[in-house]
């Protein structure tokens, strides 16, 4: 009898990373040495944004993808806090509005130009306070827009309302040491954290209670040698490939998630000669869908970002649908008011056929008003009413007043006896 053994079939079996050439690196950057386990880097369609160490303060780099090459000293960066930025994570819904968090104990919001920063930016749209302590967590809600999540040392995660920097939900109680990380699930109803106290905890926000803790038995175990620093895991819901990068290594594995067990296949490891310092993903429609590419990383070094490419290798120019099915597109489901009310909605998405082309950004406009939508000549209605209103009720009180005054002093003249 013979035997043969079996291959599994998968489309991504032969990935292989690639790193760019040397003129398409972003060389000269000053990384952040500050200790914080966080990517240190964000990236999007338009811009490539880097933690980098400063004096007296915090600032990140926000170069637009096509400046590689040497970046100069002078070159102008987003510093408006007062100590260092920890996270950082682009608007998924705006290419051109970026939120940091950092040791000042405050989360910051900016509007980048539309063509990079010609001058230091220190003004940022929106500055959102209610942490105790440093804030090393932000992360932007998927579907709803100017909904932000932000968690701090203070073990308390936020949840704003960017729009109208409004405080939405305080969740003080749920993790009784420091927070890891944070990440929503695709529609943003949930979302899952880990944390010191080795929990993994999965959260609805807006009812404030733990929906499953400290998950007992696991699908699936992969031993990784994490002995170098933390492990940054990026995982692509297209796909269903997760690349594991750690702190202080300098390789990137990856794996195939798939709904039969052994549920973990390991595909290959990318290696390099230099421990990766952060490292930032490219969202799926920023990527070279001509060239079969599936995911781009940008690996941060001591003093330089070098992207590595992921490809599949495929003989064909045509477009493969089979590696690009519709992905999250830059329009936003929902108004962060329903999302407050309730409602749930996936991602809005787009055809990569065509090749990406970035919409036309609209500015963030943040408003105290607690409301979205501009809808002025009703609210202007509604003010005059609840005026008119105020107004009764002053007369009200005052004529009430002056009634409380008159028995007073009709009570005092009867205690002496006048009455």
């Amino acid at each position: 009898m013979s035997f043969r053994k079996v291959v599994r079939q998968s489309k991504f079996r032969h990935v292989f990373g690639q790193p760019v050439k040397n003129d398409q690196c972003y060389e000269d950057i000053r990384v952040s040495r500050v200790t914080w386990d966080s990517t240190f880097c964000a990236v999007n369609p338009k811009f490539l944004a880097v933690i980098v160490e400063a004096s007296g303060g915090g600032a990140f780099l926000v170069l637009p993808l096509t400046k590689t090459g040497r970046i100069d000293k002078a070159y102008p960066t987003v510093c408006g806090h007062t100590g260092p930025v920890l996270d950082i994570d682009w608007c998924p819904h705006n290419d051109e509005v970026i939120a940091s968090g950092s040791e000042d104990c405050t989360v910051m919001v900016w509007q980048i130009p539309e063509n990079g920063l010609a001058s230091p930016l220190t003004e940022p749209v929106v500055v959102l306070e209610g942490h105790t302590k440093r804030v090393g967590i932000v992360t932007w809600h998927p579907t709803a827009r100017n909904v932000l999540l932000s968690a701090g040392c203070d073990n308390v995660v936020l949840i704003w309302n960017v729009g109208t920097a409004e405080e939405l939900y305080r969740l003080d109680s749920l993790h009784p040491d420091l927070i890891y990380n944070v990440s929503w699930n695709r529609n943003g109803s949930l979302f899952c954290s880990a944390c010191k106290d080795k929990s993994v905890r999965i959260i609805d926000p807006r009812r404030g209670v733990l929906v499953a803790e400290n998950l007992e038995e696991p699908m699936a175990l992969q031993e990784l040698d994490s002995s170098n620093g933390a492990l940054l895991p990026f995982y692509d819901p297209d796909t269903s490939v997760v690349y594991v990068c750690g702190k202080g290594d300098s390789s990137i594995r990856y794996f195939e998630i798939t709904d039969e067990p052994p549920y973990i296949h390991f595909l290959n490891t990318f290696t390099s000669k230099e421990p990766q310092r952060g490292m930032g993903s490219m969202p799926k429609r920023g990527l070279e869908v001509s060239k079969c590419e599936i995911a781009r990383f940008y690996k941060l070094h001591e003093r330089k970002c070098e992207p590595i490419v992921m490809t599949v290798p495929r003989k064909s120019d045509l477009f493969q649908d089979d590696l690009y099915p519709d992905t999250a597109g830059p329009e936003a489901a929902l108004e962060a008011e329903e999302w407050v009310n309730g409602r749930d909605a996936d991602p809005i998405l787009i055809s990569l056929r065509e090749a990406y082309v970035p919409s036309k950004q609209r500015d963030l406009k943040v408003s105290r008003r607690n409301v979205l939508s501009d809808s002025r000549p009703a609210e202007a209605g509604k003010l005059e009413e609840v005026m008119q209103e105020l107004r009764a009720l002053r007369a009200l009180v005052k004529e009430q007043g002056e009634r409380i005054g008159r028995l007073e002093e009709q009570l005092g003249r009867m205690e002496n006896g006048d009455a």
